[in-house]
C-alpha cells in the first residue's frame, strides 16, 4: 500500500501557512489552487470531475478512502485533481463494489495527497482569507522553498484549463442505459420514461466538452437524447451540421472569462434559436456570451447540500464551482434570474426571456447529491419538443 510507510509530507499555502503530515497516493511536488469540498460521500466522482482540474481539494469529511474506487463511479477517464487533502485515509476498504483502495488509485494516477493535518483549520483558513494556491510535497520538506515553488505558480483566475480536459475528438455517447443507477424521482415519473422511449432517438443533443462528466451523459440518455460530445474549440457551423434539436454547454475547469472560443461559438450559436441547456462553466458561458460578466469567488461553492431557489422554491444542490455571474452586468430587458445560491444570494440560474436558454449553476444530474434538480433535465426535452415542432411547421 501507498500510504503504509507514512512518508512525511508538506502542505503550504500561498500566504505561508503550514501544514505538516504523511504522504498517500503518489509522492513528489504538485502546486494547484486549495479549495475544500463539504460532501460526506462521492469522494470518487470528486476526483474524476474534469471541474477540479488544477486544484488541491480539501476533504472535510474526517476519512477518506472506505469504499475504496471502482471503474463504474468514475466521473471521467482519470482522476482530474492536482492533489488531495484528508484528516485520516482508509487503506482497507470495505465495499461490495470496490476494486482498488483510494491510495493505489492515486498512486497509480501519479497524485499525491496528504492526510494527518487538522482539515478544520486549514478550511477556516480558505473560508476567511480566500482559496489560494498551495503545493503537497514528499521532496521539498523546508516551508520555505515549497512557498517560493508556490508563489511563481499562477493563479486560478484568468486561467483557461478546458484544453486540458476537452476530447480530442467528436464522439457519440453509447454507453448501455441498463448500467446507469437509477433512482425515482417526481418530475421523471411524470414524465414518464418508458421502456420504448428509451428504444427510440427522440432528440439529438450536441453537447460542447468543455469537461463534462458521464453522468450527465447518463441523465440526457435516459430523457431521449442522442449525444454527440464535441471538443471545447468545435465551430458553430460543424455543431449546427448535426441539426440539433438541442445544445447542451458542460462544466469545466478554470476561469469562464478566459474560455474565449467558447463564448463566441456559444455566442454564435444563439442565433439559430436552438434551446440551450447549461451547467456550471456552461452556465457561465452562457451568460458570458448574452453579455454578462463573470468573477471569482471568495472561496467557491463545493459540496452536495447548497441550497438554490428563488420565490420560496428551495432545491438542495450538488455544486461546484469558483466563479459566478455578477448581477449587476445582466441585461435584465432580456434574462430574468430563475435561481440564486441562498447562502450568499450569488446568481445561481438564468433563463432568456424570448429565447428558449436556460442554465444553472448547480449540478442537477446528482451524482453524488439530492435529486432535487432533475426536472432540468425534463424542461430541456420539453424545450426541444417545442423546438421540434416549430421546425417542422416551417
Amino acid at each position: 500500500m501507498a500510504i503504509a510507510t507514512h512518508q512525511p509530507a508538506l502542505l503550504v499555502l500561498a500566504d505561508g501557512t503550514t501544514f505538516q503530515g504523511w504522504a498517500f497516493g503518489a509522492t513528489g511536488t504538485i502546486i494547484g489552487e486549495v479549495v475544500f469540498n463539504t460532501g460526506m460521500t462521492g469522494y470518487q466522482e470528486v476526483l474524476t470531475d474534469p471541474s477540479y482540474c488544477g486544484q488541491i481539494v480539501t476533504f472535510t469529511y474526517p476519512e477518506l478512502g472506505n469504499t475504496g474506487v471502482n471503474p463504474e463511479d468514475e466521473e471521467s477517464a482519470r482522476p482530474q485533481i492536482r492533489g488531495a487533502i484528508a484528516r485520516n485515509i482508509c487503506d482497507r476498504p470495505s465495499n461490495w463494489r470496490s476494486t482498488q483502495s483510494l491510495p493505489d488509485y492515486l498512486a497509480e494516477h501519479n497524485i499525491p495527497g496528504i492526510f494527518g493535518i487538522d482539515t478544520r483549520a486549514l478550511t477556516r483558513k480558505i473560508r476567511s482569507v480566500g482559496a489560494m494556491n498551495g503545493g503537497i510535497s514528499t521532496g521539498i520538506l523546508d516551508p520555505a522553498e515549497l512557498l517560493l515553488e508556490v508563489r511563481s505558480a499562477p493563479s486560478m483566475a484568468g486561467l483557461n484549463l478546458v484544453d486540458e480536459v476537452t476530447t480530442t475528438q467528436i464522439y457519440e455517447w453509447d454507453e448501455p442505459t441498463d448500467r446507469v443507477w437509477e433512482f425515482s424521482g417526481s418530475s421523471q415519473e411524470e414524465f414518464s420514461i418508458s421502456s420504448q422511449q428509451q428504444e427510440r432517438t427522440t432528440f439529438t443533443v450536441v453537447a460542447i466538452d468543455f469537461g463534462i462528466k458521464r453522468n450527465i451523459l447518463r441523465r440526457l440518455a435516459r430523457y431521449g437524447c442522442r449525444i454527440i460530445v464535441v471538443p471545447a474549440n468545435t465551430s458553430p457551423e460543424t455543431i449546427l451540421g448535426y441539426e440539433p434539436d438541442g445544445i447542451f454547454l458542460s462544466n469545466g475547469p478554470g476561469d469562464p472569462a478566459a474560455v474565449q472560443n467558447g463564448i463566441a461559438t456559444a455566442k454564435a450559436l444563439l442565433a439559430s434559436q436552438t434551446p440551450v441547456f447549461g451547467i456550471c462553466m456552461g452556465h457561465q458561458i452562457l451568460g458570458l456570451s448574452l453579455g454578462a460578466e463573470t468573477f471569482k469567488l471568495k472561496f467557491g461553492h463545493r459540496g452536495l447540500n447548497q441550497p438554490a431557489g428563488l420565490q420560496q422554491r428551495v432545491e438542495i444542490t450538488s455544486q461546484n464551482h469558483g466563479f459566478a455571474i455578477a448581477a449587476d452586468s445582466l441585461n435584465d430587458a432580456q434574462v430574468e434570474v430563475t435561481h440564486l445560491n441562498l447562502n450568499d444570494r450569488t446568481i445561481a440560474g438564468i433563463r432568456h426571456k424570448t429565447l428558449p436558454l436556460f442554465s444553472v449553476q448547480y449540478h442537477p444530474e446528482a451524482s453524488p447529491g439530492p435529486h432535487d434538480a432533475d426536472y432540468l433535465f425534463e424542461e430541456f426535452v420539453k424545450a426541444m419538443a417545442e423546438h421540434q415542432k416549430k421546425t417542422a411547421s416551417v
